[in-house]
């Protein structure tokens, strides 16, 4: 049970630190609408096989959100 937590943790860090970042170099809210639909879509993109922060951000800036 402990490696399940420790796993999903990590997973948390990665899709955090992936959208702290991408909101930050664009000066978006985290809590705003924009903010939570990029979340969703790093989930998305998570679930789909990026799964490093680096990964993440490479997919999120190909798909030219605004």
């Amino acid at each position: 049970m402990a490696s399940a937590f420790s796993s999903q943790s990590e997973d948390v860090d990665v899709l955090a630190g992936a959208l702290y970042t991408w909101c930050a170099e664009r000066n978006i809210k985290l809590r705003s609408q924009q903010g939570l639909s990029i979340a969703s879509i790093a989930i998305d993109l998570y679930h789909a096989g990026y799964q490093t922060q680096d990964d993440l951000l490479v997919a999120l800036h190909e798909c030219e959100i605004h």
